[in-house]
Parts: C-alpha cells; sequence; structure tokens
C-alpha cells in the first residue's frame, strides 16, 4: 500500500534553488508570493526568527521546512561560518493543495534526526559547493526529493499528531484514506470505509474525526475540493471537473466548493490571479 504515491500525483512539488554558499547579514521571507521555502544549514550557525515571534539558534547542520509561504528571518553575523542552501517550493494546485494544508507552518529539524535524508543531503550540498554544469538542475531535483523523504519520515515517525498525514500514518485509517484518494468518484459510506479499515462503524467514524479532525464525509467533501481547485487551474472546463472529483453536475459541485471556500469555482478561479 502506497500511502504517498496518489497524493504526489496530484499535487506534486517543484523547488527552485535560489541560494547557496556563504551567508552573513539579514534575510526575510514568506512576506509575498506563494512559494514555500526550504533551508538547509550545512554549517556554522544562523538565527531563525519566526512569524509567530519564537526565535531559533540553529549550530548544527538543520532543516527549517516551511510548506507554505510564512514570514521567517535568517540572522547571521560575521564570523558565524553560516553555510546554507535554500529553494523555494510550489506545490501543485496552490492554495487548494491538500497535501501542503495538512503540513504545519513550519518544521525544524537537526538533520542528524532524519537519518533517511543522509545520502540526498550529501549528493545535494557536494552540488551546492561545487562547479558542476548544470548543479543547479540537479538541485532542484534533490530538494524535491528531499520533500518526499521529509514526508516518508513523517509517516514513518508519526510525526504529526492530527490532520491528513497523521491518518495515513495510522495502520488501519490509512487504508480507508487511501481508497477515497485513489476513487474520489465513488460515494463512499461510512460503512464501506469502515469495513476497508477492519474497524465497526461508530468505532472508525470516531477514530477518524479523532485522528484528521474530519468526519469522513467532510474529508471526502475536502480532498474533492481540493482536486477540483487543482483541475480548474489546469484549465479544465468546470462540467468535466464535477464529472472527474464525483459531482453530478457542476451546481453540485458549485455547492460542495462554496461550502469549502466561501466562493464558487468561477469566483476561485478569478481570485487565483
Amino acid at each position: 500500500m502506497d500511502r504517498l504515491s496518489v497524493l504526489l500525483g496530484h499535487f506534486g512539488v517543484q523547488a527552485g534553488t535560489f541560494f547557496s554558499g556563504a551567508f552573513c547579514g539579514l534575510e526575510a521571507f514568506g512576506q509575498e508570493g506563494h512559494s514555500g521555502h526550504v533551508h538547509l544549514l550545512q554549517g556554522g550557525r544562523v538565527g531563525l526568527r519566526m512569524g509567530d515571534g519564537s526565535h531559533w539558534s540553529l549550530e548544527e547542520p538543520s532543516l527549517a521546512f516551511f510548506p507554505r509561504p510564512y514570514p521567517h528571518r535568517l540572522e547571521s553575523a560575521e564570523g558565524d561560518g553560516t553555510r546554507l542552501v535554500c529553494a523555494t517550493l510550489a506545490f501543485g494546485g496552490a492554495s487548494g493543495n491538500p497535501l501542503a494544508g495538512a503540513l504545519p507552518d513550519y518544521l525544524v529539524l537537526p538533520l542528524k534526526d532524519v537519518p533517511l535524508l543522509a545520502g540526498n543531503l550529501d549528493w545535494l550540498f557536494a552540488e551546492a559547493f561545487g562547479e558542476e554544469c548544470g548543479r543547479r538542475a540537479v538541485m532542484d531535483r534533490l530538494f524535491e526529493l528531499l520533500v518526499i523523504q521529509l514526508l516518508r519520515h513523517l509517516l514513518a515517525h508519526r510525526g504529526l499528531a492530527t490532520g491528513m498525514l497523521a491518518g495515513l500514518a495510522d495502520p488501519r485509517l490509512s487504508r480507508a484514506l487511501n481508497l477515497m484518494h485513489e476513487d474520489p468518484k465513488h460515494p463512499w459510506t461510512v460503512a464501506e470505509l469502515a469495513s476497508a479499515a477492519s474497524m465497526s462503524r461508530a468505532a472508525f467514524a470516531a477514530h477518524f474525526r479523532e485522528v484528521t479532525g474530519q468526519t469522513p464525509a467532510d474529508y471526502l467533501v475536502q480532498w474533492r475540493v481540493g482536486l477540483a481547485q487543482k483541475l480548474l487551474r489546469d484549465g479544465r472546463p468546470i462540467p468535466h471537473v464535477a464529472d472527474a472529483v464525483g459531482y453530478e453536475s457542476p451546481s453540485a459541485l458549485a455547492r460542495a466548493f462554496r461550502r469549502k471556500t466561501g466562493s464558487s469555482p468561477r469566483e476561485w478561479l478569478l481570485a487565483q490571479g
């Protein structure tokens, strides 16, 4: 059972490396734009000040991961020996991406705590501080692989307490979630999903809500709307989108869409610019 491939098939990530080398000074991120960020501290130390007022002093190789735009600032003084590699992140579907939305505003982790990344990081740092041709393109792909490996780490270690990824990390709920992810057109019932999870209907419904924060019905609607947002951004006509995500008509899609986003599909698409 592959818990990530369907998600990444719909909502993959694109990385754009924008910095590698010695860093000294102050730089702010996440104030504008639609991209997330990832910063890798390869050596030295750096201060990381978050939009929520928290402050981190990183003095060992570390990862700072922002899946969505989030205000933060990097600070380093002369003599800190700071060596950074940084990239922007853009998940498919933009603001409608259920995968990015399931992640916290940020994660800050020492690299030693994520051994799964070791081989990729060795290659990425070699490219970042080397002189090989095509290094930027290679680094972009390695950053994208890093995100997938980080998601694997979170699932394997149950790194999130609630939401989609917490559900996928649960051996019973993951079966039901995969069914909804793989076949959103099907009118899934709680009884069908409970059977897939080998649980009673009542136990499944209670456990599903406790872990994901939503009822199974709400989750299915949220997943369908997220898929619809991606298809709309891809230029698909609304009748096609409605059929693809399991609604019998554009008006049925519009009702679900408005319930989750506060706007109609056309209004939402216009607002995306």
